[in-house]
């Protein structure tokens, strides 16, 4: 009788750890998302001004070649739709900081055609 007891509570004991383990992962990916269909990041719009830091990012970007998340044209003024970017030193919509490895999302700059790909 108590080798059953003690079975049946290691078999609770294993699925409670595996159920628990299963969804901390869950939380933890969905802490952060590819950028949706309304050109957000996390309620970061993905259009605007954009400061360059080096620490404390709104946004870690990888630039590369293809498949991007996002496509991003660097205009001077009015960056007011989804993958224009006006970089500014003071006073941005959001902060970016380049990375090479781990992004949050990863950018391709294009010369026409801003946006979602």
């Amino acid at each position: 009788m108590k080798k059953k007891i003690l079975l049946f509570s290691t078999l609770v004991a294993v699925v409670f750890w595996v159920i628990t383990g299963i969804a901390n992962n869950n939380v933890a990916a969905k802490g952060k998302s590819k950028p949706v269909s309304d050109c957000t990041f996390d309620n970061i719009k993905l259009y605007g001004k954009v400061q360059v830091v080096d620490a404390f990012p709104d946004i870690k970007v990888q630039i590369v070649d293809a498949f991007p998340d996002l496509n991003v044209q660097v205009v001077d003024a009015f960056p007011d739709e989804c993958g224009k970017w006006q970089f500014v030193d003071a006073f941005p919509d959001f902060k970016v900081q380049f990375v090479d490895a781990f992004p949050d999302i990863k950018i391709q700059y294009v010369d026409a055609f801003p946006g979602l790909p």
